[in-house]
């Protein structure tokens, strides 16, 4: 049992294969006791609620994926009704997803904008998704304020997103992206971020970081995204768990 502990900031436990207990304690006996459970629609935000009412290491952030945006109208009342359970602690994952596209850009943008409004009356971290729409995310952002406590999930940008993001007082969070051998440019935007900005997560049960790349993800391998980032940052491994750990905590953790 490892003395070095970390928090996975997002995940997705309702989406693991062998069911989202046997994970959590697979990751617990890797050193990770905090866990973000992040949903994507109205079903799967009420299972992470579930579930972190059932486990207090586990917090809950409620919201509608850019995929899920053209259900909007249906799901609204819902997710608003969660936004303000104890366990939840964050509205998201919120945003633009240009590449896949599978809801319309004016749904994505109204989603997004409602979802940005719910974290300033609530008092909640935004929790953002971009994927191909950099311009797009930060033209709303600007628009409608960020929210104090703002986190940008799987930062896939470079060094020019990474500084503009941080500007506007955004914290970014590091997938296993990052332990990729073409990730160069994210590894530089790393290099730049203060550590109190930076946050990891596994994005479980995708985006598996190497050695697993290609398996199925899990929050035990938040271990090895971390390893990661502490070699783009030049920084020791300890502090980032530690630092990484203690942001978690400040922006999603459990009252």
């Amino acid at each position: 049992m490892t003395t070095r502990r970390w928090a996975d900031s997002h995940v997705h436990l309702f989406s693991i294969e062998d069911g989202a207990d046997p994970a959590l304690e697979r990751a617990r006996a890797a050193g990770v006791d905090r866990f973000v459970c992040v949903g994507t629609d109205l079903g799967t935000s009420r299972t992470c609620v579930a579930l972190a009412e059932a486990d207090h290491d586990v917090a809950a952030v409620v919201g509608l994926h850019p995929h899920e945006a053209r259900h909007l109208a249906e799901q609204r009342e819902g997710i608003e009704a969660l936004v303000s359970h104890p366990a939840v602690v964050g509205v998201g994952e919120a945003g633009f997803d240009l590449f896949y596209a599978h809801s319309p850009h004016a749904d994505q943008e109204d989603a997004f904008r409602w979802q940005v409004a719910l974290a300033h009356a609530h008092d909640r971290t935004l929790v953002i998704h971009t994927r191909d729409a950099w311009p797009d995310t930060f033209r709303v952002l600007e628009s409608e304020g960020v929210p104090p406590r703002t986190v940008l999930h799987c930062f896939t940008g470079g060094p020019a997103e990474a500084e503009r993001a941080l500007a506007l007082g955004c914290h970014l969070s590091f997938s296993g992206i990052i332990t990729f051998r073409n990730a160069d440019d994210l590894r530089a935007a790393a290099a730049l971020a203060p550590l109190d900005r930076v946050l990891v997560e596994t994005d479980a049960p995708y985006l598996a970081p190497v050695p697993h790349r290609g398996r199925a993800n899990e929050p035990a391998h938040v271990v090895h995204v971390g390893e990661a980032l502490a070699a783009a940052m030049g920084r020791d491994v300890d502090e980032v768990a530690a630092a990484t750990r203690a942001t978690t905590r400040r922006l999603l953790g459990r009252g």
